[in-house]
């Protein structure tokens, strides 16, 4: 079963079809700068783009969102308009594309994605994926299963909200070098496995694929910590496969 999955981010919007049994993209992702303002009416246009780019969707659509979604609803807003906040965004999304979509939060997709086709396979403790870039996401996982909307990236961190610190973004306004913005990310780190004392960290992102810089910078952390096998199209995979479980197919890792 091929769906198709759109991974909307603070600077791009990407999609693409997916393959949901292998976890791979069936053809190469399209992607188009995030809008400015970011409003609703805005990026669900950019979102029909990028599915029209791949002619008109043959099945249901999964559509990440940076921010806490409930029900299709979208409860807050991080890095996008305001305007999202309390919007029914999977009607919204749903009547521009005229297909059935399911919304699912940006670090949720990814993580389901790592915890079914990558480096969270077959692990059952809990794990943590993670993802950096303009803000940081998380997908918290127990026994295999999802507790949806932890956003971990807003935890307080030495006075500052965490993701204004160690995000991806942060590391570029600041111009900090690998080791500079190591020790901040190790810092966080070690702050969410003093409250969740997790047994993986997996490590996505666009940085992910250069986690050779930087983990082997990060010291005491009791954790595993690897990088994200998917890298950035793991978002694009996992909204597919929330849209396929939205429509009665199987899912191997389940929501709590």
């Amino acid at each position: 079963m091929n769906v198709f999955g759109v991974d909307i981010g603070g600077s791009g919007i990407k999609g693409a079809p997916v393959d949901l049994a292998g976890g791979g993209l069936t053809e190469e992702r399209f992607k188009v700068l995030t809008p400015r303002p970011a409003t609703p009416d805005a990026v669900a246009e950019c979102v029909r783009q990028v599915v029209a780019h791949f002619g008109a969707p043959a099945g249901p659509v999964g559509v990440t969102f940076p921010g806490v979604v409930v029900g299709g609803t979208t409860r807050t807003a991080a890095n996008v308009d305001k305007g999202w906040v309390g919007r029914d965004a999977a009607s919204l999304l749903g009547e521009r594309l005229g297909t059935p979509v399911t919304v699912i939060n940006d670090a949720d997709a990814a993580g389901l994605a790592e915890m079914t086709h990558g480096a969270g396979r077959g692990r059952k403790g809990t794990v943590i994926v993670l993802t950096f870039g303009t803000g940081i996401g998380s997908a918290v996982f127990s026994g295999g299963k999802l507790v949806p909307n932890t956003e971990l990236g807003h935890l307080e961190l030495q006075g500052h909200d965490a993701e204004t610190r160690a995000s991806t973004r942060a590391k570029e306004e600041e111009g900090l070098k690998w080791h500079h913005w190591a020790r901040r990310v190790e810092r966080y780190l070690a702050h969410v496995e003093m409250l969740f004392s997790p047994e993986l960290f997996i490590v996505g992102g666009g940085v992910s694929r250069k986690a050779a810089k930087f983990l082997p910078l990060i010291e005491g952390v009791s954790a595993e910590i690897v990088p994200a096998e998917l890298e950035n199209d793991a978002g694009i995979v996992g909204a597919s496969m929330a849209a396929a479980a939205a429509a009665g197919a199987p899912v191997p890792v389940s929501v709590a």
